[in-house]
């Protein structure tokens, strides 16, 4: 079992920062791949950025490409979430899953295990 929880949202303005993190419980977390999600009110749920067991593999929505970073530090159990340029339509619940699954499966959001959510508002 593995339990996720979203730290790091917030309320930020335009062209601001934000650094989310997702840690881990669970011996294992080392081995999953991990995704980031968000989901705006009225909306669905979209795929934003992955990274893969080791770290060493990423891949982002090319809306948040150049804007946004996913990183891992195993030895903490935790995967961040770097933003920067953040927009207004960057509104959202943001939220972290993992699962020992392949990167294209994290993109279709099919993994076991979800975090709570954290929010993120950006002002204009």
């Amino acid at each position: 079992q593995v339990q996720l929880t979203e730290s790091g949202g917030g309320l930020v303005q335009a062209g601001g920062s934000l650094r989310l993190s997702c840690a881990a419980s669970g011996r294992s977390f080392s081995r999953y791949a991990v995704g980031w999600f968000r989901q705006a009110t009225g909306k669905e749920r979209e795929f934003l950025a992955t990274i893969n067991w080791s770290g060493e593999d990423t891949y982002y929505r090319d809306s948040v490409k150049g804007r946004f970073t996913i990183s891992r530090d195993n030895a903490k159990n935790t995967v961040y979430l770097q933003m920067n340029s953040l927009k207004p339509e960057d509104t959202a619940v943001y939220y972290c899953a993992a699962d020992e699954v392949p990167g294209y499966t994290v993109v279709r959001g099919l993994l076991k295990y979800w975090g709570q959510g954290t929010q993120v508002t950006v002002s204009s």
